[in-house]
């Protein structure tokens, strides 16, 4: 377990050192300094069940995240079952969980969620196909996300989506739409967070991506996250009243 500094959460667990899923957005690379290139490679970390046994009785704090820097459902899961482990160790503790996946490996636990004090969390950034397979090539479609909440909530899990990174005139094409289709779900609640960069790296790769696929984009982005201006302000305030109306609960980490 790693003290964290993240919205809501003491310790973060991650059973994994990168991903498959290789998402544009995501700074994991930049804030572990990463050399290799994200989304190629996902290494294994065979001894954290056992490391983790001997962490749980020194650790003062209760809330966990699954995971912050990785998926803790990647396709070695299948194999390996380290997060299913971790998951066994968790049981009958004080520790509250919170799982945040993009994959459908996440209903093999069932069992385990049933016995726990946790939440399970879908990351969904866009519910349009084709801006997905952009941004998110190695991920599983939004679709199929909503899918595994609708199955979780019907399961009796508490769950929530994790709306979240906001990508600017994207993520907010078509909103009313968006958090309709959410509330379908009945998602527990909604956390929201806007898209936060980790340095020139991290803007240059996703300007690359921009450059690429929406062009028309690159300038309105860079005034949005390089610029004193009010975006995320004001889209926050239209969430809120689209929430609002659809009577969802909803956090904004930002």
């Amino acid at each position: 377990m790693s003290e964290s500094g993240l919205y809501g959460t003491d310790y973060s667990i991650n059973p994994f050192t990168g991903c498959s899923h290789g998402c544009v957005y995501c700074y994991a690379p930049f804030v572990l300094r990463e050399k290799r290139n994200w989304g190629t490679f996902v290494d294994v970390k065979i001894n954290a069940p056992e490391v983790l046994t001997k962490e749980i009785p020194r650790k003062k704090k209760k809330n966990i995240l699954m995971s912050s820097v990785t998926d803790p459902y990647q396709n070695l899961e299948k194999k390996y079952k380290i997060t299913r482990q971790i998951l066994e160790r968790l049981v009958n503790t004080k520790f509250v969980v919170s799982v945040l996946t993009k994959s459908p490996l996440v209903l093999r636990d069932l069992d385990l969620f049933k016995k726990m004090n946790c939440e399970v969390g879908l990351t969904i950034t866009t519910l349009d196909e084709n801006v997905a397979k952009v941004f998110e090539p190695g991920a599983p479609s939004p679709k199929e996300r909503l899918e595994i909440l609708s199955y979780l909530k019907i399961s009796g899990i508490k769950t929530y989506i994790f709306f979240g990174p906001l990508l600017p005139f994207i993520s907010d094409v078509d909103l009313e739409k968006t958090i309709n289709r959410f509330s379908l779900v009945r998602p527990d609640y909604i956390l929201i967070d806007r898209l936060n960069i980790k340095g020139r790296n991290h803007w240059n790769k996703i300007k690359n991506v921009l450059e690429t696929n929406y062009p028309d984009l690159v300038e309105k982005w860079e005034g949005v996250l390089f610029s004193e201006n009010d975006y995320y302000e004001k889209l926050k305030q239209r969430m809120t009243e689209i929430l609002q109306n659809h009577d969802i609960k909803y956090e904004f980490c930002f």
